[in-house]
């Protein structure tokens, strides 16, 4: 049965992050919020979890997941993080920006977006994500809350988010409602770097 775990979105309870913590730690699947809406998040290694994201979402194996860092050493571990990419990840990040890097040559192929080896990473500027990242030491895997038989959620809403995906993830961290996205995107993979999309934060580069 699916637990619907209620934080303080400042001070998260350390008894909820614990039992969501234990729930990952378990290859289980749950519902965060973040600075750009509410998303599913699992361990790197969680392959069941996954796939039920993929099946829940409607994915193919080639879609792409982001990784989520609690910090920039995290991301180098994950990725090339050149000078130039880690000054700008320094100064966006935490915040709701998704950065494609070029992955790191030990990445699990399958978190490698496309033929470029590249990877998408978030640093999340909100106090439950960042208190989850830290408790399970490790990046998170994540995806948004899109679903082909749902219209238009409104990700951020955490009732409408619970209503829609409560049934089928393990937990959610209830925080109430939280800011909405979609995130910026910026490549980072090239010489010069590129807003790919413009979030409900635009960017000025």
């Amino acid at each position: 049965m699916s637990e619907r775990l209620t934080v303080h979105p400042i001070n998260p309870q350390p008894r909820s992050i614990a039992r969501a913590t234990s729930l990952l730690r378990e290859g289980g699947l749950g519902l965060c919020p973040t600075d750009a809406g509410y998303t599913l998040v699992w361990m790197l290694d969680a392959r069941d979890a996954e796939d039920r994201v993929r099946r829940l979402r409607a994915l193919d194996s080639k879609h792409p997941f982001t990784l989520l860092c609690a910090s920039l050493s995290d991301v180098g571990r994950m990725a090339r993080l050149g000078d130039a990419a880690f000054r700008l990840m320094k100064s966006l990040t935490p915040g709701p920006c998704t950065f494609i890097l070029t992955a790191s040559s030990d990445l699990p192929r399958r978190l490698k977006l496309d033929k470029r080896h590249s990877i998408g990473v978030r640093r999340i500027d909100h106090p439950v994500a960042q208190t989850l990242l830290q408790a399970v030491e490790q990046p998170l895997l994540s995806t948004s809350v899109v679903l082909p038989d749902v219209d238009d959620l409104a990700s951020h809403m955490a009732d409408d988010v619970a209503g829609a995906l409560l049934d089928r993830v393990d937990f959610m961290l209830d925080a109430g409602d939280c800011e909405p996205g979609p995130t910026s995107v910026v490549d980072v993979t090239g010489d010069v770097p590129q807003v790919l999309r413009q979030g409900h934060r635009p960017l000025d580069l």
